[in-house]
């Protein structure tokens, strides 16, 4: 009698256990596939360009400005996607280049004041995530590399120099008057870059953080008597929105 009963319940938990495997196997196979997508987005907002050089060629200089543009996000699964598209900025900064008199005899120290107003093309490949907190709320990362295009450059030069001294700086190839660095063949107009960056997504509409780093050297000319490098960092602050 008792090998009777622990055969049925044997039986039971065996059909039980079947059962459940059956139940998660239907899941499995009613799941719903990933569907990929397409959205895009319009973008806005400040941006900061820092050239910086280790020579008296390109003085250091902050660019203010601002950035707009298009952007794809074709979205993949695990609440990651791929973002490319056309963002177009114009900064303008100001800096006081300082030159000392060539007259050994005279220690006056002479200025050259740069103003330039420079635009640029920016082509992002940016692999994004985003970590949901709250409701529509969600954290959201970016990194990767950038493509920046140099569209033009121009530099309104002011100078207080007294002849002498404007001889010797155009003798050397340094400019002394407005010109579009460019046209002039001082600038390689691609700039290799890699941006990371940070913010916040609510539903449709997005503000984050980031920072690009010029990887390339940017200055195409070099003089004999010293080594000319320039390079552009940024940084900006964007808000986007998601049709």
């Amino acid at each position: 009698m008792l090998s009777i009963s622990s055969a049925l319940f044997s039986q039971e938990a065996k059909d039980q256990i079947d059962f459940t495997a059956q139940e998660q196997e239907q899941r499995i196979l009613h799941k719903e596939p990933y569907k990929f997508s397409v959205s895009y987005r319009f973008n806005v907002g400040y941006l900061q360009d820092w050239q910086h050089s280790k020579n008296n060629t390109y003085p250091d200089m902050y660019l203010h400005g601002t950035k707009l543009g298009i952007t794809f996000d074709f979205n993949l699964p695990y609440r990651f996607s791929v973002q490319t598209g056309l963002i177009y900025s114009i900064t303008y900064g100001t800096s006081n280049q300082h030159w000392k008199n060539v007259l050994l005899n005279d220690y006056e120290i002479q200025t050259v004041n740069h103003r330039v107003l420079s635009q640029q093309l920016n082509i992002p490949v940016f692999i994004t995530s985003d970590i949901k907190l709250w409701s529509k709320l969600s954290l959201i990362f970016y990194t990767g590399p950038e493509l920046n295009i140099g569209l033009a450059q121009i530099d309104y030069i002011k100078t207080e120099l007294n002849d002498e001294t404007k001889q010797w700086l155009n003798q050397n190839n340094i400019k002394t008057e407005k010109y579009e660095r460019y046209s002039a063949n001082e600038l390689i107009r691609p700039n290799i870059c890699y941006s990371l960056g940070g913010g916040l997504q609510w539903d449709r509409y997005r503000l984050h953080a980031g920072y690009t780093f010029g990887l390339n050297n940017l200055t195409k000319t070099q003089q004999t008597y010293i080594k000319q490098q320039m390079w552009n960092w940024s940084w900006n602050l964007t808000f986007s929105y998601r049709f």
